[in-house]
C-alpha cells in the first residue's frame, strides 16, 4: 500500500493531478488580480453593470482559490503561494489600465478560456486516476464557467 496516499489514491497520479492544479491556481491568481484591476478601472455607460459583475468574478475566484489550494492538500501535496511563481507559469496574461467596457469583457472572457481548458485537463487525469473529488470540482467549475462564457459572448454580441 506505499503507492496509495491518505485518500486511497495513487501517488504517482496525485502528484501529477497536483502539479495540474497548482498550475490552475497560479491561473486563477492573476486573473483574479485582473478582474480586480477591471473592477477599480472601468469607466463609462457600463460602469454600475460591470462594476459589478467584475466585482461577482473576482468574488468567486477567491473562493476557488482556496478550494484549489485545499484539494491540493487533501492529496498530499503543496499550494504554490509565491505570486512570482504565479506569474511565471500563468497562461492568463497580466492586465493593466482597462477601463473601456468592451475590452475588459473581452479580456474576461479570454481568461475564462484558458481556465476552461486547463480544467478539462484536470477533469480527464482527475478521472484517469479515479480521483471523484477533483473530478467533481472540477466539473462544477466548468459548468459554471461555461454559461459564463454564453453570457459574456452574448453580452458582446458575437
Amino acid at each position: 500500500m506505499k503507492n496509495i496516499n491518505e485518500i486511497g489514491l495513487d501517488i504517482s497520479k496525485s502528484r501529477f493531478t497536483a502539479d495540474k492544479l497548482n498550475l490552475l491556481l497560479a491561473n486563477y491568481a492573476v486573473f483574479y488580480q485582473n478582474t480586480r484591476g477591471l473592477h477599480w478601472h472601468i469607466k463609462g455607460n457600463e460602469f454600475f453593470e460591470l462594476h459589478d459583475k467584475y466585482e461577482e468574478i473576482y468574488s468567486d475566484l477567491e473562493v476557488k482559490i482556496d478550494e484549489v489550494a485545499e484539494r491540493i492538500l487533501t492529496l498530499g501535496h503543496s499550494p504554490e503561494h509565491k505570486y512570482s511563481k504565479y506569474l511565471e507559469v500563468s497562461t492568463v496574461p497580466e492586465c493593466q489600465g482597462i477601463s473601456e467596457a468592451k475590452k475588459g469583457v473581452e479580456h474576461v472572457l479570454d481568461g475564462l478560456l484558458i481556465l476552461l481548458s486547463i480544467q478539462r485537463d484536470i477533469l480527464d487525469m482527475a478521472a484517469d486516476a479515479k480521483d471523484e473529488g477533483t473530478v467533481a470540482q472540477m466539473s462544477d467549475y466548468i459548468q459554471q464557467q461555461e454559461k459564463l462564457v454564453w453570457m459574456y459572448t452574448a453580452y458582446l454580441n458575437k
